[in-house]
């Protein structure tokens, strides 16, 4: 026993007053290894069941990271505490640093606080689709500082967590799987208004992706300068790719148009030129 506490006591290296001993990266690796093996049993009852939706998925995720930062918060205050730092005397001998490295990093502190609220309020989850600046984004994770999403171009985008909690988003999947959306289309004075009513509402009805035919609507807008202005509306489930979806039915409609006769319109101004009598 005497061997095992000399080895443990066993001085690796001195900093003036301060010593590095073994039984020090003993403990380190005990709370390592111990918070790793905390987090894995609470990973595994928290996704063990095989068949969650998205927005269930997104809910346990948010969950465990919550944990995971608070364990390894803990875990890192453990490890201080063994190398013989006092976190109460280290906080108030470095109140005037860390007021200094907060004003200097204000904006990454914004964003951690902003994670914290995403995690914590659950407004925006994994496999949310959102429209942020302008752009439609697919949430594939939520971290402490960024999170990460997927435009419509598969292309990956790093986000701050502050762009979403301080800006308006919209987030098309919030309430509801199915989404409504919009198609405008003006044609020629003189058409037939109900046949180009129900030619629009059947050309959403051929597209597999539109989710309601009784939900499907055309209507008369406004009388334009040019053009008698239609709107189709609808329902679709495919959200993050509706981009495609409204183009497949605009070819529908066009193809229709042309097989019955109707004109899309297009800006036309009469010129009327008045000559001087001389």
């Amino acid at each position: 026993m005497d061997s095992i506490q000399d080895i443990l006591d066993y001085v690796l290296f001195s900093i003036g007053s301060f010593s590095f001993k073994v039984h020090m990266v003993v403990m380190i690796l005990l709370i390592l290894i111990i918070t790793r093996f905390i987090l894995w049993i609470i990973k595994k009852m928290l996704f063990r069941r095989s068949y969650v939706d998205e927005h269930e998925k997104g809910n346990i995720h948010a969950v465990y990271q919550i944990i995971r930062y608070v364990l390894w918060i803990v875990a890192f205050g453990l490890i201080l505490e063994t190398l013989g730092i006092k976190l109460t005397l280290l906080l108030a001998g470095s109140a005037a640093l860390l007021v200094g490295i907060g004003l200097g990093l204000q904006q990454t502190f914004n964003d951690i606080i902003s994670g914290f609220i995403l995690l914590t309020e659950r407004s925006i989850r994994i496999g949310d689709v959102l429209e942020v600046e302008g752009n439609v984004i697919k949430i594939q994770s939520i971290g402490i500082r960024t999170s990460k999403g997927l435009n419509t171009d598969d292309i990956s985008i790093i986000i701050p967590n502050s762009l979403i909690t301080t800006n308006k988003v919209i987030n098309w999947s919030h309430q509801s799987d199915k989404t409504r959306f919009r198609i405008d289309v003006g044609v020629a004075y003189g058409s037939n208004v109900d046949q180009v009513i129900q030619i629009m509402e059947e050309s959403a009805f051929e597209h597999p992706d539109v989710y309601d035919r009784e939900l499907t609507e055309g209507r008369l807008m406004r009388f334009g300068s040019s053009s008698l202005d239609f709107q189709l509306l609808f329902f679709s489930k495919n959200i993050f790719r509706i981009g495609s979806v409204k183009s497949d039915i605009r070819r529908i409609i066009v193809r229709k148009f042309n097989e019955n006769g109707i004109t899309i319109a297009f800006p036309q101004l009469d010129v009327h030129i008045k000559q001087n009598e001389t």
